[in-house]
C-alpha cells in the first residue's frame, strides 16, 4: 500500500504511554504482595481506610496494584517501543482513508458519516464496553464509537497467524471500521435485538452475519483504494481473513471444529465476503441477511 504521502487522521487517541488499568496481565506480583499486606492493613484504623480507598479506586477503574508491583520499572510502563511509532503512523493513515471513503459513500446515499475514534493502547485500558486488553484483540465498541487496538496484535498477526504485510493490518482496521458503519446504519442495534431473543446457537449465527458484513465493508473500502494498492495487497488481506476464520482457529486449537459455536464465519466465508465487497464496491452487495 502506497501510504507514506496519504492523509493522516486526527481521530487517533494514543494511550500507549499510560499504564494498564486494573493490572490485567501484570498483576501477579502485585496481587501476591496485596494478599500479604491485607492482614497487616486490617490491624489498624488507618490501614482499613487505605484498604477502602484502594477498593474504591479499583471500581473507578484505577489500579492500586501498580503501586505495589515493583517488578516492572515505571520507565518501562511509560514508554512504547520505537518500532511501534511507524505502525501507529500507518494506523493513522488507514483510519484517514476509511474516513474519506465512508464520507463519500454515505454522502452518495444521502447520509452523514460520523467519524469514529481509534484508541491505541498497550496491555490494557478502559472502553465503553468494558476492559480492553491485549488478549481481547482489536474490537469496536458501539457505546463510545471507538475502535480499540493494541499494536502488539500486528506482531501476533504476522507470527501466530502467519499473515504478514501492511495490508493484512489495514484489513483488520477496516473490518473494525465496518462495525462502526453497521452501528451508524442501525445494523448492530438490530443484531443485538435478534440475539437477545434467541438461543445461543441462533445468536452465534446472527453474529457470524454481522462479522461477514464487516468483512464485506472492508472489501468496499479496499475497492476505493485501487489506485494506491501495491501488487499483493489484496492477497495479504485474504490471507489474514483465511487465517482468522473460526474453522481454522478451532482446528489449530483443538483439532476439530464445532460449527454451532462459530461467531465470525469460516475462512472461506470471510475471504468470499471480503472479495464480494472489493469487487462490487457497493453497500447493496453486502447484505448477509441481518
Amino acid at each position: 500500500m502506497k501510504w507514506n504521502n496519504l492523509r493522516r487522521s486526527s481521530n487517533v487517541e494514543d494511550l500507549r504511554s499510560q499504564s494498564p488499568l486494573r493490572g490485567v496481565g501484570r498483576s501477579k506480583g502485585g496481587l501476591g504482595l496485596l494478599l500479604r499486606i491485607v492482614p497487616f492493613l486490617l490491624k489498624s484504623k488507618i490501614g482499613r481506610i487505605i484498604l477502602v480507598i484502594g477498593v474504591f479506586a479499583y471500581f473507578l477503574g484505577y489500579n492500586p496494584l501498580t503501586l505495589l508491583d515493583n517488578s516492572i520499572p515505571s520507565s518501562k510502563l511509560a514508554s512504547s517501543p520505537k518500532n511501534d511509532d511507524k505502525s501507529a503512523e500507518f494506523v493513522s493513515v488507514v483510519l484517514g482513508q476509511t474516513e474519506q471513503v465512508w464520507h463519500k459513500i454515505f454522502s452518495e446515499h444521502g447520509l452523514t458519516y460520523v467519524e469514529p475514534k481509534l484508541v491505541l493502547f498497550r496491555q490494557g485500558t478502559r472502553s465503553g464496553c468494558g476492559f480492553a486488553s491485549v488478549q481481547t484483540g482489536p474490537f469496536y465498541c458501539p457505546v463510545d464509537q471507538k475502535v480499540y487496538l493494541d499494536l502488539s496484535f500486528f506482531d501476533e498477526l504476522k507470527n501466530r497467524f502467519h499473515s504478514p504485510g501492511d495490508f493484512a493490518e489495514a484489513y483488520v482496521i477496516a473490518h473494525e471500521i465496518g462495525h462502526h458503519v453497521q452501528n451508524l446504519l442501525g445494523t448492530l442495534k438490530k443484531s443485538h435485538s435478534l440475539k437477545s431473543h434467541s438461543s445461543k446457537k441462533t445468536a452465534n449465527s446472527v453474529q457470524v452475519k454481522v462479522e461477514l458484513q464487516a468483512d464485506c465493508y472492508a472489501g468496499i473500502w479496499a475497492h476505493n483504494l485501487k489506485n494506491i494498492l501495491d501488487d499483493g495487497d489484496i492477497s495479504e488481506a485474504l490471507n489474514a481473513a483465511n487465517a482468522i476464520g473460526d474453522d481454522t482457529l478451532q482446528k489449530q486449537a483443538r483439532g476439530y471444529v464445532t460449527p454451532d459455536s462459530f461467531t465470525h464465519g469460516t475462512s472461506q466465508q470471510r475471504m468470499a465476503w471480503f472479495k464480494r465487497g472489493y469487487q462490487s464496491g457497493k453497500l447493496s452487495a453486502c447484505q448477509t441477511g441481518i
